[in-house]
């Protein structure tokens, strides 16, 4: 992608969830999606985890999805593969349906942190994984750190996440030109400020270290992505922890920031064997046909 298309496309997000954060509506707020998602196997509460796979799987939007569009691929993949497989909806705001993950990300971490017991409660495991895409790849990290989720996660799954920030392609470095601009986005959109490189709240998140004792890390994210900028900024350190470039899995895979979590088949291999490392299989161009 050229380089002016890398910044329309990543001014086009900024301006997207500004709007969506200042835009009235009429429209009722939506009830909760992950009770009435399409009929497709997951959101199942009477699902019980299997010996194969003994741990149920939450998936966890990014900024502006919801507990449905965005799993419409990946979410059936797994339900076939025999995981019982929930999502949820998160960072809502006032007046804004379907357009989550823009509340502040350590309330956000709360909605999770009671999901995750809900899930765990339905299905008797003791032990949930965790597969996040964008700001759903960082956000569970809030939760794992500050909140107690270490003790009932086994393993955080991360679709180019931005665990230390973005730059939005070099546009958030242009806010502090506009007079009133990071206090309207502050204001507007919460969950979007925290995510910009060097927030108060990524700050906090990263002290000390990225990972916590007993939980496996996994990140995978694409040289092409436009809104994690750069995409290195999603990369972890610690033990347990494997960083994953597509690129090196499959070099014709062009797959940028929404495509990699939504509909990319060769992500979707690479996180089934992340959840399930014991029975993993390599990762390459032809997994698109598995």
């Amino acid at each position: 992608m050229l380089p002016w298309k890398h910044a329309v496309r990543a001014l086009s997000v900024l301006l997207l969830t500004a709007a969506a954060g200042l835009a009235p509506t009429t429209a009722q707020a939506d009830t909760t999606q992950a009770e009435s998602a399409p009929s497709r196997g997951w959101n199942d509460f009477s699902c019980k985890p299997s010996a194969q796979h003994p741990r149920p799987v939450v998936l966890v939007h990014g900024t502006l999805g919801n507990s449905v569009d965005n799993w419409l691929g990946l979410a059936p993949y797994l339900v076939n593969r025999g995981y019982c497989v929930f999502s949820l909806d998160y960072g809502q705001l006032p007046n804004v349906p379907f357009f989550h993950g823009l509340g502040p990300i350590d309330k956000s971490a709360e909605q999770l942190d009671a999901y995750v017991d809900r899930v765990l409660a339905a299905t008797g495991a003791p032990e949930a994984d965790l597969v996040g895409h964008s700001q759903g790849g960082m956000m569970p990290r809030y939760y794992l750190k500050f909140l107690g989720g270490a003790e009932k996660v086994n393993a955080l799954v991360g679709i180019a996440p931005d665990n230390h920030g973005t730059t939005l392609s070099g546009l958030t470095k242009l806010l502090p030109h506009f007079p009133g601009a990071e206090d309207l986005l502050k204001a507007s959109t919460p969950g979007l400020a925290d995510q910009i490189a060097g927030s108060a709240f990524l700050t906090k998140l990263n002290a000390g270290g990225d990972t916590v004792p007993g939980v496996r890390y996994t990140v995978i994210a694409t040289q092409y992505d436009e809104v994690v900028t750069p995409y290195r900024s999603g990369w972890l350190s610690g033990p347990d922890v494997s960083n994953v470039l597509l690129q090196d899995r499959c070099a014709l895979d062009l797959s940028e920031h929404v495509a990699i979590g939504t509909v990319d088949r060769i992500v979707f291999h690479e996180v089934n064997n992340a959840l399930d490392p014991a029975h993993a299989t390599p990762t390459t161009c032809l997994s698109v046909l598995g």
